[in-house]
């Protein structure tokens, strides 16, 4: 299935800024859509119920666009938003990380109204990836921002609970985006130190019950994976993971390394989604 992926501009990286579109051969395709509301994007997720992607701006607004790349919907500007990933939760709202009021804001995917605090502001140093997990918990990377402030953990909100208790202790660890695997475990991909020419860069599983280090995914050699960050399972249930100038796949079964799927320059991806377009 077709890739499309978020690359950042300005301060996130020196790529173009766009949502670029790859064919099922890792193709460069271009741009998806033109729209100017699209800027320095970020997060990215399909609602499928409605052939929908929702993609965070860094013009501090959500955008849903169709499968033609137009702009059907557009919270417009929400003050203060800097939005980074976001995720479809249980109760079918739209959740995305607020990197200035560090914290999480739910939206209603019409975007017809102002967004909500999930959590409270503040509630960690500098948000990253996040994610539902199974039972109800959510979960939260805790992680290093520009200004190099930040504390390398995961955390764990009960279902109703602002209160979080941490749920990952690794020194190796300094995470970025988070996802849920098919197994229900923790994927976390992770650049220590954060920012470092020389950083581990890694996706590493993790426990959801308690926490544990169950596995490293690490490149082969045949990639370099420098920045990784977005994470998405695709439709081959393999574990995808967009970096700086090329789409790495692991088999998620094994732990094997594939290898770069799409390679292309000055790409510096911040998150992925499988979306078939007209």
């Amino acid at each position: 299935m077709p890739l499309l992926v978020t690359s950042a501009a300005g301060a996130n990286g020196d790529g173009y800024g766009a949502l670029l579109a790859f064919g099922d051969d890792g193709r460069p395709l271009g741009p998806f859509s033109d729209d100017s509301r699209i800027a320095d994007p970020r997060g990215l997720t399909v609602l499928r119920a409605e052939g929908l992607l929702l993609l965070n701006s860094g013009s501090d607004r959500v955008l849903a666009l169709d499968a033609n790349g137009r702009v059907v919907r557009d919270s417009g500007p929400v003050e203060g938003l800097n939005p980074g990933g976001g995720n479809l939760g249980p109760d079918g709202r739209y959740y995305v990380g607020s990197r200035s009021a560090r914290t999480v804001m739910a939206f209603s995917t019409a975007l017809d109204a102002k967004p909500e605090h999930f959590l409270p502001p503040r509630v960690v140093p500098f948000p990253r990836g996040f994610a539902f997990g199974r039972d109800g918990r959510f979960f939260l990377a805790s992680g290093i921002g520009p200004n190099l402030e930040g504390d390398d953990a995961i955390l764990a909100f009960a279902a109703g609970s602002g209160q979080p208790s941490r749920l990952v202790t690794d020194p190796e660890l300094s995470p970025l985006d988070l996802a849920i695997a098919p197994n229900g475990n923790i994927v976390v991909s992770s650049e220590r130190p954060f920012g470092a020419s020389d950083a581990l860069t890694t996706v590493r599983e993790y426990d959801a019950a308690d926490g544990h280090l169950v596995r490293i995914f690490a490149p082969d050699g045949s990639s370099a994976f420098r920045r990784p960050r977005g994470l998405r399972f695709g439709p081959d249930r393999q574990l995808y993971c967009v970096a700086r100038d090329e789409i790495v796949a692991f088999d998620f079964a094994s732990g094997r390394c594939i290898g770069a799927v799409v390679r292309y320059q000055r790409l510096y991806g911040q998150a992925l989604e499988f979306f078939p377009w007209s």
